[in-house]
């Protein structure tokens, strides 16, 4: 069973008199400076000078470069997207990261497959929210936690755990409906990958070809897509199923809706679907994914952007983009 941490386990005396600095303005790194600011952290933000810089500024940081914030900071927040982390680090960070800091991640992707390396001597810890940023900025904000994911990769000063617990309460985590679950950045990857290469990408493509399917059988376009997701059905149903469960939230739907899904849903899995994911789970675990994605990366990832412009001018993309002009979304 996975242990969840409470509030009273927080000493944030180990951050007094510390300074922090979140590397990457982004939606997370937004979020976390602004939620680590107000429980009365020092905080810098490094950027490269962009709209993210200008909306720092905006937001009443001084934002630096991240080298300048790597080398006046004691904890290092790496809140980058994962493609591109190693790369800064290595230029920016890795000189500066100096016996004794901490040095955080919100993924445990580069750690896992070594793409980052850090030195022996310092702290290196993981506070991972699964929440979007703007649910990390908006939901402490009514007073309400989110979850997050923590783990100690490396602990060279003893108090590498009380960082991280100090981090995921400034950032809001232990807030009520709030939750501090312990992991490790191999356990995080796996499961991050695993949904993006499953379910998630799964359910993209059966709404493409449901889509396709109602329009043969001759139901409008609008229609259709009103249906699928468009209406912010789907969304409602995603919450339901977060605030009552898989199965419980069944109980909101009409007695037809509840006895269809029942008995139709399954058929649709195919005989090989285990197979299929437990040889996903194989990829994540060898590294064959994070291979192939590298390569992608270094030829300047030409199949992503194929395989990008080729769902975007769908029929269904291009449906979309119509019905959402005419519903003011665009």
């Amino acid at each position: 069973m996975a242990r969840f941490f409470t509030r009273n386990e927080v000493d944030s005396s180990v951050l007094r008199n510390k300074k922090i600095a979140i590397i990457g303005y982004g939606n997370q790194g937004r979020a976390q400076a602004i939620n680590l600011r107000q429980a009365g952290y020092q905080v810098l933000v490094g950027n490269q000078q962009d709209a993210s810089w200008d909306q720092a500024r905006k937001d009443g940081f001084s934002p630096s470069t991240v080298a300048s914030a790597a080398a006046d900071a004691d904890v290092i927040m790496l809140l980058l997207p994962d493609e591109i982390a190693p790369g800064i680090y290595d230029e920016s960070i890795k000189p500066h990261l100096t016996k004794g800091k901490t040095l955080l991640f919100a993924s445990g992707y580069n750690i896992t497959y070594k793409h980052i390396v850090p030195p022996a001597d310092v702290d290196v810890i993981l506070v991972a929210p699964r929440m979007i940023g703007q649910g990390v900025l908006d939901l402490p904000a009514r007073g309400q936690g989110f979850p997050v994911l923590v783990g100690i990769h490396q602990d060279a000063t003893g108090s590498a755990q009380a960082t991280m617990l100090a981090i995921a309460d400034g950032i809001g985590a232990f807030l009520p409906q709030g939750a501090v679950v312990e992991s490790s950045c191999d356990e995080e990857t796996m499961v991050d990958l695993f949904s993006e290469h499953t379910w998630a990408g799964a359910m993209l493509f059966m709404i493409e070809k449901a889509f396709k399917v109602l329009v043969e059988s001759g139901v409008s376009q609008e229609v259709a897509l009103l249906e699928l997701y468009a209406s912010g059905e789907l969304g409602e149903i995603g919450h339901a199923i977060a605030e009552r469960g898989l199965w419980h939230q069944l109980k909101l739907h009409s007695h037809t809706s509840q006895f269809g899904q029942l008995t139709h849903g399954e058929q649709f899995l195919g005989e090989g679907i285990e197979k299929a994911m437990r040889d996903t789970v194989s990829a994540i675990r060898d590294g064959s994914f994070a291979k192939v994605w590298r390569e992608e990366q270094a030829q300047g990832s030409p199949r992503f952007h194929q395989l990008l412009a080729q769902a975007l001018a769908s029929p269904t993309a291009k449906t979309e983009d119509e019905l959402y002009r005419k519903l003011g979304r665009r």
